[in-house]
């Protein structure tokens, strides 16, 4: 065989080779090369849009937790408040409770005064009774009846 030839046979093999490539091997590979191409530049958006969403979502968070502690701290302000007003109104009950012992103990011991001087009036009206039937059974003399009158003084 001549070199020709065979040169020449392989250049058309080659062509008629390169020809079937070009027509049935190269369009799926390039097709798949595309669409993995395709698939990675969707992957690389959808990250992206998760930054997004996750530098979005982040910032709701904050926001929340931001609204949450002033809800927090504003509750904690009126129950401090409420215990305050509680405080208030027990203390102011206490004194009222206060006030009104005191005063039933003051009317308790005016009236047991008022009592004790009861009794002693009529303890005084007896002895002075016994004191005047004493003068009266004795006979009418002064330094006797200035006796009396000093031992009723001293009973009194």
């Amino acid at each position: 065989m001549n070199l020709n030839s065979t040169m020449f046979l392989q250049a058309i093999v080659f062509a008629i080779l390169a020809w079937v490539v070009a027509k049935f091997v190269w369009p799926p590979v390039m097709g798949a090369l595309d669409a993995r191409a395709k698939k990675i530049a969707e992957g690389l958006a959808a990250a992206d849009q998760g930054k997004q969403a996750m530098a979005a979502a982040e910032k709701r968070v904050q926001i929340e937790l931001a609204s949450a502690r002033d809800e927090g701290a504003k509750r904690i302000a009126e129950a401090e408040q409420r215990a305050q007003m509680v405080a208030e109104e027990i203390k102011s009950n206490a004194q009222a409770e206060a006030a009104r012992i005191v005063a039933q103990a003051k009317a308790e011991a005016e009236q047991q005064a008022t009592k004790a001087r009861e009794e002693l009036r009529s303890q005084v009206a007896t002895l002075a009774v016994r004191g005047a039937e004493q003068i009266l059974k004795r006979e009418v003399n002064a330094a006797a009846h200035a006796d009396l009158l000093q031992q009723l003084s001293t009973e009194l």
